[in-house]
């Protein structure tokens, strides 16, 4: 059967070299022909792995559908070869169900790089691309960078030197009460946590003790002293924080590649990006697609993602409500191709016919169709 179908397929890229060189270019390109004869063959069923990555690869109600499923039907279609779709969570999975033989061929926004070509064989390439990065407008400043930032800028000491303040203020105010207040909590326990209650609700709203009243005009003196010291601390304490939430949105802006170290970058897991910022000793998370690694970015769990700029590019224009925006510019260019493994049969008709869906204009017409310029 094997041997058939290996016949089967050289006549087929024999009909088609001998097109090209006939009529210098293809028409209606496709993946297999019929035979010398003109005698339609019967068709085949070939096994295709795909990888979800919009707008290359989406799943619909249908099936599946992208600018690689198109071009892959475009190919596939003529001869009438039908083809069977399997799922991967991941391009490492992928690329490792092609190279065992579980799928006849990867389809989808595959980036041809060294390493892999170590484990799979590729098409000629049918789309340039490379790597960008996307971030959230709204990204969520982080507890852990308030904290280092204000102890950087030494409001960290001041606020140390306030909490030992409160507490000498809580202890006074307690031997205070205790000896002139003949209505104050006689437990030391139940006196200490008066007293705090009431230093902290000068310190946070301005309020003074309730007791004013009780020593005449020297109460009220002390009761306005307190009361200039809780402005002065909440005043203190809504400047500090806000100057230091001001400057990490400036400092923390990711605005391209060389502001990524020290931050927590989203990658997808076995993509090139994801071997990338390794390889640049970036700190990463990985996400298995880009829904879940949006999630992590909109909750301040990292800080950008890195990933293929036409995947980000269409995910950013297509949910606009995110508030999402690709910065910096393209960095590892690279090419896209269909994998398949070593010796597969399929290999050389495949090549031939991408080759003829770029001469005749199939692939620019794709592309235009789903990202409106040329690229």
């Amino acid at each position: 059967m094997k041997s058939s179908i290996c016949q089967l397929l050289c006549r087929w890229s024999a009909g088609i070299l001998t097109a090209l060189l006939l009529q210098g270019a293809v028409s209606a390109p496709a993946f297999a022909q019929a035979d010398a004869s003109g005698s339609p063959e019967p068709p085949e069923t070939v096994t295709a792995g795909v990888y979800v990555s919009p707008p290359f690869v989406m799943r619909t109600d249908d099936g599946y559908t992208g600018m690689a499923i198109d071009l892959w039907n475009t190919l596939t279609e003529e001869p009438g070869i039908d083809s069977e779709f399997v799922e991967y969570p991941t391009f490492g999975d992928l690329v490792d169900a092609v190279s065992t033989g579980a799928v006849d061929v990867a389809v989808t926004n595959l980036t041809i790089t060294e390493d892999r070509a170590k484990e799979i064989d590729f098409t000629h390439p049918w789309f340039d691309a490379g790597l960008q990065i996307m971030i959230s407008n709204e990204s969520p400043i982080g507890f852990r960078s308030v904290v280092e930032g204000l102890s950087s800028s030494g409001f960290a000491r001041t606020y140390a030197w306030i909490v030992g303040v409160v507490l000498v203020a809580t202890l006074l105010l307690t031997v205070f009460d205790r000896r002139f207040d003949p209505n104050f909590p006689k437990r030391w326990r139940d006196g200490l946590a008066e007293s705090f209650y009431t230093v902290m609700s000068v310190a946070t709203s301005g309020k003074p003790p309730s007791r004013a009243k009780l020593f005449g005009w020297i109460g009220r003196v002390w009761s306005a002293l307190w009361l200039v010291c809780g402005v002065a601390v909440i005043a203190y304490f809504t400047a500090s924080i806000t100057s230091v939430m001001t400057t990490l949105s400036i400092t923390d802006r990711i605005a391209g590649l060389s502001d990524l170290p020290g931050k927590n970058v989203g990658v997808l897991t076995g993509s090139t990006a994801e071997e990338f910022a390794r390889g640049e000793g970036l700190r990463t998370q990985s996400y298995a697609n880009i829904e879940l690694a949006t999630d992590a970015l909109m909750q301040g769990r990292i800080n950008a993602i890195g990933a293929d700029a036409p995947v980000l590019d269409y995910y950013a224009h297509q949910n606009t409500n995110r508030n999402l925006s690709v910065v910096g510019k393209i960095f590892e260019p690279d090419k896209y191709g269909f994998g398949l493994a070593f010796g597969s049969q399929f290999t050389r008709p495949l090549t031939v016919a991408v080759l003829g869906a770029e001469e005749s204009g199939v692939i620019e017409d794709l592309r235009t169709t789903y990202f409106g310029t040329t690229q």
